[in-house]
């Protein structure tokens, strides 16, 4: 397998990715018990060179509870193939990466509500008052 692209300009070598196969449930059959189709991805994120240093700091910050002393670790199951897995796996790992490495939307501008807004609210609440003194019984 190739890098693993996470956007352009940002790439995890080969070698900075470690996989681990075991034995899946699910789908196959009889196929389950013989093959090795399930698929453990792992990445050390705390050591890797590939991300720049602030993208490495936002990603662990916001990783922060799926990381296991610095590592990421997908795993996938989910198709009869080991092929088709390491794919999943790698797909994965590239949109959790993205998605972390994101930067934070612009703060909101605090606004105020306008005088018609304003003119409504009062407008229900006198409607409500005026509903409930007419249930009262004198």
């Amino acid at each position: 397998m190739a890098d693993l692209m996470i956007r352009p300009g940002i790439e995890i070598p080969e070698a900075e990715l470690s996989w681990r196969f075991s034995r899946s449930s699910g789908p196959g059959g009889q196929g389950v018990n013989t093959t090795d189709s399930r698929v453990e991805l792992s990445y050390d994120l705390a050591t890797s060179d590939a991300l720049p240093e602030p993208l490495r700091d936002r990603a662990l910050a916001r990783l922060a509870g799926r990381l296991v002393d610095g590592v990421l670790t997908i795993a996938a199951s989910e198709h009869r193939s080991q092929l088709r897995n390491r794919e999943a796996a790698q797909a994965r790992l590239a949109a959790l990466l993205r998605e972390a490495i994101a930067p934070p939307p612009p703060p909101r501008r605090p606004t105020k509500p306008s005088r018609a807004a304003k003119q409504r609210r009062l407008d229900e609440k006198r409607r409500r008052s005026q509903i409930k003194r007419n249930r009262r019984v004198d």
